[in-house]
């Protein structure tokens, strides 16, 4: 849902372009332009289409509102204008830096997204005031009368040989009749005392770009940057009981033991260890009447 009106909710104000691009848009500094657009279908398609017309590395592309936003595995949601910061931006770990680092190796790209949620959960914490957890592989969870919920979800797309974009939908003053799923939440319905996303944006691209140039100077290597330990450190997945539902129906059953080098969750089941990159993970949280399926929650 977007609104026409960028000043229909006075609780809500517009994001200020010139204010977020004099802060961030530094000399040396990795974000190289921003966007603040009122609507538009999903701002990673947007980008993905910029980048193939030859966009830099760190151009930012933001939307008060979104139609036709898309997380993970093709799932489709909408949020009222200004509820929350709905972002992508573009890296380009193919390319050599300016300060002549070699381009990433392709296998190391896959850290990205647990880098992105890494940073996102790192600021939102610092600067919101609440606590946070990774689901993995990088949902974003904060507490809500004390059960967990998701408050935001991370996409990464391939653009093209060099590039790769990744998209941010952060819910931050959503009500609870605006959620849209139960499982969902938002900074408010977490008790954020800091709702004011121009702070909040400028927090998650700092600590983005931070981390960036952490994993960029040891060549990818999550190990080396500290970014595997980090995200262990944050991941709530792991040590629960998990469901992994994999490519072709197959499901795995067992516990979250590990992320392991390539990005992977490590499930236990079976006396045996089974690495997962891709599919739907449950925690499975053993409560008498729990129905594990709304643990699914909603891609944002």
């Amino acid at each position: 849902m977007t609104s026409s009106n960028r000043w229909s909710d006075l609780e809500r104000p517009p994001l200020n372009e010139s204010t977020l691009r004099r802060a961030l848009l530094t000399s040396p500094g990795l974000w190289t332009a921003l966007d603040v657009v009122a609507d538009t279908g999903s701002t990673n398609s947007d980008l993905v289409a910029r980048a193939k017309a030859g966009a830099a590395e760190g151009a930012v592309l933001v939307a008060e509102g979104q139609s036709a936003g898309r997380g993970r595995l093709e799932r489709r949601w909408t949020a009222p204008a200004r509820s929350g910061l709905f972002f992508s931006i573009l890296l380009r770990p193919g390319q050599p830096t300016p300060d002549g680092r070699p381009a990433v190796p392709v296998d190391r790209w896959g850290w990205l997204p647990l880098l992105a949620g890494v940073a996102t959960a790192a600021a939102v914490s610092r600067t919101a005031g609440v606590d946070t957890a990774l689901k993995w592989p990088n949902d974003l969870l904060v507490s809500v009368g004390g059960e967990e919920r998701k408050a935001a979800g991370i996409l990464a797309e391939r653009a093209d040989d060099t590039g790769l974009v990744i998209g941010v939908g952060l819910n931050v003053s959503l009500r609870e009749d605006e959620l849209p799923v139960p499982t969902a939440a938002s900074l408010a319905l977490a008790g954020a005392p800091v709702l004011d996303r121009d702070p909040l944006l400028r927090a998650v691209l700092r600590s983005v770009a931070e981390w960036y140039g952490r994993w960029r100077a040891v060549d990818g290597d999550p190990h080396e940057c500290r970014l595997q330990e980090a995200y262990a450190a944050g991941c709530a997945t792991l040590g629960r009981t998990v469901r992994a539902e994999l490519p072709g129906g197959r499901e795995l059953v067992g516990e979250a033991v590990a992320v392991d080098s390539d990005g992977r969750l490590v499930i236990s089941a079976g006396g045996r260890q089974e690495p997962v990159g891709a599919g739907d993970v449950v925690h499975i949280r053993p409560v008498a009447g729990y129905d594990a399926e709304r643990d699914r929650g909603d891609e944002r």
